[in-house]
């Protein structure tokens, strides 16, 4: 038992990887590709605030995915809020799908993310549609399958940083 107790005493704030993870997110959202390459960037900052809100519910919630939709916005140029709404409704539906989870497994917290990403592309399109700008499924399929395929990468570096 005093073992136990002395490693969860040992283990560091998070503070700093989360802040560090999401400057790296944003050099990698907005750093220049070829026209052809862009449309296959992954969603990174909306993978960022889906591991932290799986792994870390203390320190990551509501607010914080509202703070980085608010990025996410001003890095993307999009209308403001429109990434701020879709990260909160999406932490709100991650929040309920892992009220019950004691465990929380790899495959789990993928399954969760499909779920995640195809509700903010899905999101994305209903509000551009109802706002009546150009939305083109064709070109956003792809951020949906490299966000999907990139969400081990992520797990990756960041899960020693887990709970």
């Amino acid at each position: 038992m005093p073992i136990a107790k002395l490693n969860y005493e040992k283990r560091k704030d998070p503070l700093w990887m989360i802040i560090l993870s999401i400057v790296i997110g944003s050099v990698l959202m907005v750093y220049p590709m070829a026209y052809e390459a862009s449309g296959w960037r992954p969603s990174i900052m909306l993978m960022i605030m889906l591991f932290w809100i799986l792994y870390q519910p203390v320190w990551c919630g509501v607010w914080f995915a509202f703070g980085m939709g608010l990025f996410a916005d001003l890095l993307l140029d999009a209308p403001f809020g429109l990434n701020a709404l879709s990260f909160v409704l999406i932490s709100f539906g991650i929040r309920y799908l892992i009220r019950e989870r004691r465990i929380l497994t790899f495959g789990n917290s993928w399954v969760i993310a499909v779920i995640a990403i195809v509700a903010h592309i899905t999101f994305l399109w209903i509000s551009q549609t109802i706002a009546g700008t150009h939305f083109s499924i064709a070109r956003h399929w792809q951020p949906v399958v490299t966000s999907v395929l990139a969400w081990p990468l992520v797990y990756y570096c960041l899960h020693k940083w887990r709970i």
